[in-house]
């Protein structure tokens, strides 16, 4: 068994893979891309994220989808991560933060499976997205088991390196996530 020293410096450094992923990402505001009323299928850039002028609006449209869902489960996942950092899953504060975490998870690895089934989205956007959201499942179902540790930091570690990914793929498309 662990000592709580160690189980907090994992905790820790979790925290910290998520948010150096993240940091890569372009902000996501909630509208920045909505259909354009005008032309089915097609998608207006609304709000501050920058999209090339011949971005590829099937990307445009998956990758908006995916940096709401790398916001949203950050936000999540992160709250989790501080409150296990300080008491491990004994603790109320941490069960509480647990099950809302693993339903944000949940929802996110959804969410990015549809982006990432977006009809004709390129393949190097498309799989990334695709492992990024079984790579949620996988810590969702840790996190639901109450594994620790180096197990969690890895998983997620795999989601940042896919999230990365799929960023970098996003913006050889034109586009952001």
């Amino acid at each position: 068994m662990k000592s709580s020293m160690s189980g907090r410096k994992a905790a820790t450094t979790l925290l910290l893979a998520v948010g150096v992923g993240l940091s890569n990402a372009a902000t996501a505001v909630a509208d920045d891309v909505v259909p354009d009323p005008a032309s089915p299928g097609a998608v207006v850039q609304v709000a501050g994220a920058p999209t090339a002028d011949n971005a590829d609006p099937v990307a445009v449209q998956a990758c908006a989808q995916f940096a709401q869902v790398l916001d949203g489960s950050a936000t999540y996942y992160g709250d989790f991560a501080d409150s296990y950092e300080g008491s491990g899953y004994a603790d109320p504060a941490v069960a509480t933060s647990n099950v809302t975490g693993r339903t944000a998870l949940r929802e996110a690895a959804g969410l990015s499976m549809s982006a990432a089934n977006t009809p004709g989205l390129a393949p190097d956007i498309a799989a990334p997205m695709r492992t990024w959201s079984l790579g949620a499942t996988k810590l969702l179902l840790k996190m639901g088991l109450r594994i620790d540790g180096e197990s969690l930091n890895s998983t997620a570690a795999e989601m940042n390196n896919q999230a990365t990914r799929a960023q970098e793929a996003c913006a050889a498309a034109g586009t952001h996530a």
